[in-house]
Parts: structure tokens; sequence; C-alpha cells
């Protein structure tokens, strides 16, 4: 007993520290970019530092399934994030904040996949959830750096250069408690190497199960919508008169540490396809929420888009974690992780960045230095695709089959 709960305690530090360092900065990033007044485009290219950083997970994969222990390479990149967020604190300069967070994000975007595969090696699928939690907690928890900023310093937080040095400190402590992790070695270790391996692509050969590739693709598609969320609500906040963003923000994962919890009673219950699709529909709530967004409605309407942001990752995206790791053979389960994240919050962000903004820049004016939105539109375009999606995925998803699908296999149908 006390193995496991120093096992369990180990491993939901990791994921504690991990999704904290995160939070802490780019929950408030698109309201300080917008503070220093830069174009959309270039603000695109800023907040697409992580998912281009998602492109790099199948590699971090790879070389954790076949050539270090995965809490080694943990480390390894928590300290080159580290020393990048500081840098990016540091400087005012757009081109140099732009190139130390793609640097940052390089080495930090793999480690979900990361923490996934080491925590999935130790643990069993179903306790899975039990563990991640933690992320949404220290989620939330990096709101206290916020308090204590604007309360105790008597400092503004969001929209500042703040929040990189806070996190840039967190990281190094999540560095030197990854080297005490339980000892994760490659699974793969001794076995020969191609290009499609040192890429990490070796994954996408489980795309020739139907099913897996209608996931990959819906998944993709899910990220557009879901980008208008994840990159920009600060600027809407900031737009609609909020000082705490951060906190505003942070109450969603708040909830997702329940919701967590509850993922797997769900696919107990309704299988793992439904649990997915109320995930999707409850990316739908959140949007059509916030067209009627205003006046006395204006408050509830903002913390129902917040606080469902827990269903949305936990159920689809969470699960659909958990779907791989059914489907996927041990030797490229971390590669499959990493392979997820290089397909939703990689490509899949990187594409709904451009045009989420794009649909931003269409629907607002700037007049004199100041800038008028048509949010209704532009929440209106946003619900449409998550209706879209919501609704391919219920019709093509349809197999629950749950075998292991071997390099190679065919199981398509």
């Amino acid at each position: 007993m006390q193995s496991n709960f120093s096992l369990y305690l180990r491993l939901s530090l990791m994921m504690f520290f991990q999704y904290m360092l995160f939070a802490v900065w780019w929950v408030p990033l698109a309201a300080y970019l917008a503070n220093m007044g830069l174009s959309r485009s270039l603000s695109a290219l800023i907040l697409s530092s992580m998912a281009i950083g998602c492109m790099a997970s199948p590699i971090i994969g790879m070389v954790a399934d076949r050539y270090f222990k995965g809490q080694v390479v943990l480390a390894a990149t928590n300290f080159i994030v580290a020393v990048m967020l500081l840098l990016a604190g540091l400087t005012s300069n757009p081109v140099l904040l732009f190139v130390f967070l793609l640097a940052a994000m390089i080495f930090y975007m793999p480690s979900w996949g990361l923490t996934s595969s080491i925590t999935m090696k130790h643990v069993d699928s179903d306790i899975f959830p039990r563990i991640r939690v933690f992320g949404a907690i220290g989620w939330v928890f990096a709101g206290v750096f916020s308090l204590f900023t604007v309360r105790v310093l008597s400092l503004e937080f969001d929209g500042t250069h703040i929040p990189f040095l806070y996190a840039a400190g967190i990281a190094t402590v999540a560095a030197l408690f990854n080297l005490g992790l339980p000892d994760t070695p490659p699974l793969a270790k001794g076995q020969k190497a191609s290009f499609i391996d040192i890429m990490g692509f070796r994954s996408v050969k489980l795309m020739k199960d139907r099913n897996f590739a209608v996931f990959i693709f819906l998944s993709f598609f899910a990220m557009i919508p879901f980008s208008m969320y994840w990159s920009y609500f600060s600027e809407f906040l900031a737009d609609s008169g909020f000082r705490f963003i951060s906190i505003t923000m942070n109450m969603g994962q708040f909830l997702e540490m329940f919701i967590l919890l509850a993922v797997p009673i769900s696919i107990k219950k309704y299988g793992l396809r439904n649990t997915m699709i109320i995930g999707l529909i409850a990316m739908i709530i959140r949007y059509a929420s916030l067209i009627i967004a205003d006046g006395d409605l204006q408050m509830p309407m903002i913390m129902t888009a917040v606080f469902v942001h827990g269903v949305i990752f936990g159920f689809f995206y969470l699960g659909g974690q958990i779907y791989i790791d059914r489907k996927a053979p041990p030797s490229l389960r971390a590669q499959g992780q990493g392979f997820i994240f290089f397909v939703t919050f990689g490509v899949g962000l990187l594409a709904g960045n451009f045009i989420s903004g794009e649909i931003i820049r269409i629907y607002s004016t700037e007049v004199a230095g100041e800038v008028t939105y048509r949010w209704d539109y532009i929440w209106g375009i946003t619900t449409a695709l998550a209706v879209i999606c919501a609704l391919a995925f219920s019709i093509l998803f349809r197999k629950e089959d749950y075998s292991i699908i071997e390099p190679g296999q065919d199981t398509g149908s």
C-alpha cells in the first residue's frame, strides 16, 4: 500500500507541476500580446508557438521509446523550458519573444504525451484519470500567482511579462522533481530506428484502422473551434472588462478536476464513443452560450463557457488518450500519445489559430487605436464549426473495437 501511495504521489506531483508551469503564462498570453499592440498575424504566429512545439512531440516520444529513460527526458526538457521562459520574460522585442517561446514549446509540448506515457507505464489506464486530475489542480493553482502579484505585490499580472518569470521558476522545480520519478526505461530500446522512427511517425500505421483514422481526422478538425477559446478567450475577456483573466479561465480547470474523475465512470457506463461525443456536445454549448453573453446574461453565459471546458477536454481529449493507449501496441504508445498531440495541439491548433485569428480580424474594426469586435458573429461561426464536428463524429465513429493494432495490421472495414 505504501509503495502504491508513493508511486501515485510522485506521478500526481509530476502532473501538478507540468501543467501549472504552462497555465501560469499561457492563459493570459493573448491579452499580453494585445497590450503589445501586435498585428493579428504576428499575434497568431506567437500563439502558434505551442502548436509548432507540438510537432516535436512524436520526436521526443520516439526518444523516450528507444534511447533514454522517460523521467530523464522529461527533466532535461523542463530545464531547457525554464531558461527559455526566463528569456521570454526579459525581452520586449516581439521577434525575440517568438523565438524564445518557440524554443520553450518545442521542448515543453512533448511533455503532455510523455507524462501520459510515463503514468500509463506504471498504472492501469483506468487509474490514469485519477493521476491526470492533478494536472488540472496545478492549472487551477496557477491562479494563486495572479492573486499574490496583485494583492500582495500590488503589481498587474495579466497582460504583463511577469507570468513568464513565475513559469521559469516552476519549470526549474519540476525538472529537479522529475529526476526522482519512477524508473521508466525505453520500451523499444535496441530496435533499429528508421527515418520514420526518427520523425516519430511509425504510429501513423495505426490509421489503417478505420475508427482510429476517423478519430485522428476529426480530432484535427475539432481544434479549429477549440482554438478560439484556447488561444483567444483572454482577449475576449479583456475586451469585456475582466481584470482577473487567469483566475476566471482557471475556474474551468477547477471543474475539470472533478470531470476527469468521471471519465472512467462515463466510459464504463456509456462507452468510449459516447463519452467523446458528450465532450463535443459540450463544445457546442460553450460557443452557443457566448453568442448570447450580453447584458444581464453576460456573466452566467461566460461562466457556462468556462465551466464546460473540463467536459470538453476530459471527455473528448482525455478520452482520446485512453483510446490510443488501448489501441496501440506497447512499443508505440509513447509515439502514439505524441502523434495525437502532433495532430491536435500541433497541426490542428496551428491551423485553428490562424483561422480563428482571421475570423476575429474580419469581424473587428480599429478606429483611432480602439478595436471594436463583433463577438456575436465570431461566436456564431465557431458554434457552427463545433456542430459540424459533433455530427461528423457521431455518424462516422461507429465501431468500438479496442483490440490492440499491431504495426501493419489492417482492421479497417
